[in-house]
Parts: structure tokens; C-alpha cells; sequence
């Protein structure tokens, strides 16, 4: 038979017109039987990017390959709809998606993938299973509680996948939570940062790291920038959260090096070999679009991170790109907006506001790579001036720098009066509660807002970083290291829960440790426009 009689009569994929009876994967023909001769899911499967009638489905296979979706509402895939995907090349590192589109807002959605050999069409992989659970729409009722989960920081400082302690288990604790999604908050990996077999601890004990090839060195190549990715779904805690779990994945600066902007020079760093730096951002770039679970921008702006995500009535996502558009890292107090003070960008933060003002949601997070009011240093430049790689600049006065942009944001946040903006982030590897208070700050002309921070969440503990008074921040719970680079062993890896409340519409934000307990709960109350 050819190929075309094979699809129709072999694997059943025909839409809307789907043969009857319909037969299960179980009773796919296939001339190899043997396990070890099919393709195979190396990295498992993920979702992302949910809305309340589509979500992403990722995966990667062993081979070429062309990815079959199957999904349905319940587990028993009753009334199952069937989805071709792409084919998955070499040029792609065999990874691809698919966008389900037309799912049933509110639905639990049970899926699996099955990956067709192109050597051998007959040949099918055994199925993968994963499951999702979509927003409502935005005008439903009655309104369903919300749950999610944030963190950020993965693989840093050379803390990879220790098997013996139990992996990366805080994802574990993540996905028991059964959260409607996972934010990412972005270092998703630490391409600057080498894994070696082990780690030798302050107390004389030793982390013991599996390894492979591409994490044994900084990423410079685009194989081993995606060979990060790779790593990590090994480990079987991440590839069963992400199987159950749907997630959003941001970006920050260790996806291509430490403290990348256009200022960033790997010159005299002897571990790189590849020194011009916007090609290893174009290839660390190509690798995270390649193993993000989330939806392609437009052919405008393919690469395009920042991202609104509606989840129902409740709340709104607006994932936002703190690296991408900023300028070079400096002393940062330029004195009026410039392209060297920029940080979103005009684009991005014109887009923001748009989708604040839009938003028809209770509360609307702004899920950030950085914290707005922590100092985070990098460096000197050849004057000897302190050089700052996020917001604030430590002068702790009036804005300066990127702080004006930021200034001017919530400036509009509150000429607009929207309430009930909530900001998410990691990057400082520790957790922290922080309170905006304009009565408070030397800034004075926004809306009061809370900042939540938590990470790592397999890496290095740091911290806690110096506020600047500029904004206003007021410390309401930190926990941090006493001895800086603490390891994952120390428990002092964290991650935040979401919740909020159907009947009540209240936000209940926990910070959660390692094991899983609760360290802060903060419960605000919609405040009425």
C-alpha cells in the first residue's frame, strides 16, 4: 500500500472524518514488535501555553520521525479526536509541536503521542501519555478555583541531576500539587555553567552529578545549548511534571550566559572559544525555542518570548521579556529614557499596559525574569562605576536609568487604575515577599503592589540581595543562605503556590521549600476598581 493508504487505513487519522469503528493504538499493525526497534521518547512529553481552547504539545524523538497527537476528555479516550503533527528532523534536534486548537474550554484533556518512523511508516512507537487541564473561558460560570505554581533557577552552579539524593525532586513536590499550570520563570538552564561528575561541598561531602558530553563545558555550539535542554529531561521527577502539568516557560539570561546584554564580552573568558556573543545568543535562542513548550510568535517576530495567557475570569498571564530588548548593562542612571536604558523596550511595555487596560480578569500577574527593587550587581566598568544587571541601581532616589522605564509602567498603572497587579519572578535564588509601598518610596506615584519572589529550584542558594528605596519595597519575608552557593542538600531550594478563590475571588500566595511546607502566606483581597 502507499503511503496516503497507510494513514487512512493503518492509523486512522481522519479528523472529522475518522473511520468507524474507531480502533485503539493497541491494534496499530506494525511489522516490528520489539521495543527497543521503535522510536523512542528520549525527553518525554510536555504541554504549555494552555487558553481556555488550545494548548501545546511537545516532544522529541530518537529519530527522524512524524509526531500523532491523540486526545480526549476522559482517560479512557472515549470520543477520541486525532491530530498529525510535524515531522521530526535533525535540523530540529528531532523535537516538534503541535497546537491542539478547538479543545473544550475548562476540560481536563488526556493525550498521547505516538511517533511514525520514517524508515518505516509501518513502525509505530508505543504511546506516550500526558495530561493538561485547560482555563475556563472568560465568561464562564459558575467559576472554578485556580491553582498554579511558579519557580525558576534549574541546573545552576553546577548542582545537574545527583540520582542518588533523588534528582531534581522539588518538581515532585510540584507536581503533587495537581497546579492547573507551572510557570518557568525563566534560567531554565545554566548554559555558563559546567557539571562535572562532582561537586565538592564546604562540609567535605561531595554531590555526585550524572553527566554527559554537552554539559561537561559551557554551551557554545547549538548542539550543546540544546544538549542543557536535553539534560534536564532526564531527570524523571521534571519529565513527569511535565507530562501532567502544562507549563510557561520565560527566559532570563543563563539560557545563553551569565548577565548577556549587549554589553556582555566573553573575550577573556578562556572557557569560550566562540567569543562573538550574538552568535551564541542566536543559538541559545534556536535551542530554547526548540524545547519550550510554548507557542511560536508571528512571522514578524518569530522569536518573540513575551506572551499574554488568558486563564479564565479569574486571571490573566502576561509573561513578560526582561532580556531581549534591554540595553547594555551599565552604571545605569541615565537621567531621561535612551535605547542604553531601556529594559522591556517602548514595544513591550506599550504591549503590557495594552493588555493591563484589556484585561476584564480579577487579577493580573506579570510573570518577570527579575525583581524590580533588589539590587543585582555585575561588576565594574573600566571607569571602576558599579555596573547593575536588573532594575534598580542602588542610589536608592529618584529613578535613574532602567528604573524610569519602570516608573513610567506603573505610573500608567495607576492613571489607568488597574487594581490587582501581582509580579512573579526568581532570579536571586532565594524566596522573598516584597510590598511596593508608595508611602514609602522616593518614587511615589503608583498603585501599592506585591512582588513575590522564589527560586532555586535545583541550584546554588544566594542571597538575600540589597533593596533599593526607590520603589519602595518592603521586606515581608525572606529566607535566604547565611553562606552564599548553598547546595540543593541544604533544603534551601523554594518555589511559590497560587491560589485563588472562586466564591471569595481572594489570591492566597504561599512560598514552599524543598519538602514542600509552607514558609509565607500572603491572602489579598481584590481590591474593587
Amino acid at each position: 500500500m502507499d503511503r496516503r493508504d497507510f494513514v487512512r487505513n493503518s492509523l486512522w487519522f481522519a479528523g472529522a472524518g475518522a473511520m468507524s469503528p474507531l480502533r485503539t493504538w493497541a491494534q496499530a499493525p506494525a511489522v516490528v514488535t520489539r521495543d527497543a526497534m521503535r522510536p523512542q521518547f528520549p525527553s518525554g512529553v510536555q504541554s504549555g501555553d494552555a487558553t481556555a481552547d488550545s494548548a501545546i504539545v511537545w516532544t522529541r524523538s530518537d529519530r527522524p520521525a512524524r509526531m500523532w497527537v491523540e486526545w480526549s476528555t476522559t482517560a479512557s479516550f472515549a470520543n477520541v479526536s486525532r491530530v498529525r503533527g510535524p515531522h521530526l528532523l535533525e535540523d530540529g534536534d528531532f523535537t516538534g509541536r503541535i497546537d491542539l486548537t478547538g479543545l473544550p474550554a475548562g476540560q481536563e484533556v488526556f493525550y498521547r503521542v505516538l511517533l511514525q518512523d520514517l524508515r518505516n511508516e509501518r513502525t509505530l512507537s508505543e504511546p506516550m501519555a500526558g495530561h493538561l487541564r485547560l482555563p475556563q473561558a472568560s465568561q464562564a460560570k459558575p467559576l472554578r478555583n485556580v491553582r498554579f505554581t511558579w519557580g525558576g533557577d534549574t541546573a545552576g552552579q553546577g548542582f545537574g541531576i545527583n540520582e542518588a539524593w533523588g534528582g531534581m525532586k522539588i518538581y515532585e513536590q510540584i507536581r503533587s500539587l495537581q497546579p492547573d499550570f507551572f510557570l518557568h520563570s525563566g534560567d531554565n538552564i545554566y548554559a555558563d555553567g559546567p557539571i562535572q561528575a562532582e561537586v565538592k561541598l564546604a562540609d567535605g561531602s561531595k554531590w555526585n552529578n550524572l553527566v554527559t558530553e554537552e554539559v561537561s563545558k559551557v554551551a557554545e555550539t547549538l548542539n550543546e545549548f540544546r544538549g542543557r535542554y536535553r539534560y534536564n529531561m532526564m531527570d524523571a521527577n521534571i519529565r513527569r511534571m511535565a507530562s501532567e502539568v502544562p507549563q510557561i516557560w520565560q527566559w532570563d539570561d543563563h539560557e545563553v550566559t551569565n548577565n548577556w546584554s549587549d554589553s556582555k564580552d566573553v573575550s577573556g573568558d578562556a572557557r569560550y572559544t566562540e567569543k562573538n556573543v550574538p552568535l551564541l545568543v542566536a543559538r541559545a535562542t534556536r535551542a530554547f525555542l526548540d524545547y519550550a513548550p510554548l507557542r511560536r510568535g508571528p512571522d514578524a517576530e518569530s522569536e518573540r518570548v513575551f506572551r499574554h495567557l488568558p486563564q479564565g475570569p479569574l486571571l490573566d498571564v502576561f509573561v513578560v521579556d526582561m532580556r531581549s530588548y534591554r540595553g547594555p548593562n551599565g552604571p545605569n542612571l541615565q537621567t531621561e529614557e535612551t535605547p542604553e536604558s531601556a529594559f522591556m523596550g517602548r514595544p513591550q511595555v506599550a504591549w503590557l499596559l495594552d493588555g493591563l487596560k484589556r484585561s476584564k480578569a480579577t487579577w493580573k500577574v506579570i510573570a518577570a525574569d527579575m525583581p524590580i527593587g533588589l539590587g543585582v550587581p555585575d561588576g565594574k566598568d573600566a571607569q571602576g562605576r558599579d555596573k547593575w544587571e536588573a532594575i534598580a541601581n542602588g542610589e536608592n532616589g529618584a529613578p535613574l536609568g532602567r528604573e524610569l522605564e519602570i516608573a513610567r509602567l506603573l505610573r500608567e498603572i495607576k492613571r489607568a487604575k488597574i487594581h490587582n497587579v501581582v509580579w512573579l519572578t526568581a532570579d536571586v535564588h532565594y524566596t522573598a515577599a516584597h510590598f511596593y509601598d508608595p508611602a514609602k518610596a522616593k518614587f511615589t506615584d503608583f498603585l501599592p503592589f506585591w512582588e513575590f519572589v522564589s527560586g532555586p529550584l535545583n541550584a546554588g542558594s544566594f542571597g538575600p540581595n540589597k533593596p533599593d528605596e526607590t520603589f519602595g519595597p518592603q521586606l515581608m519575608y525572606v529566607k535566604a543562605p547565611e553562606a552564599q552557593n548553598a547546595p540543593p542538600s541544604a533544603g534551601l531550594q523554594f518555589f511559590g503556590q497560587v491560589d485563588i478563590d472562586a466564591k471569595t475571588r481572594a489570591m492566597t500566595v504561599a512560598l514552599k521549600d524543598l519538602t514542600g511546607a509552607t514558609l509565607y502566606t500572603k491572602t489579598l483581597a481584590p481590591a474593587k476598581a
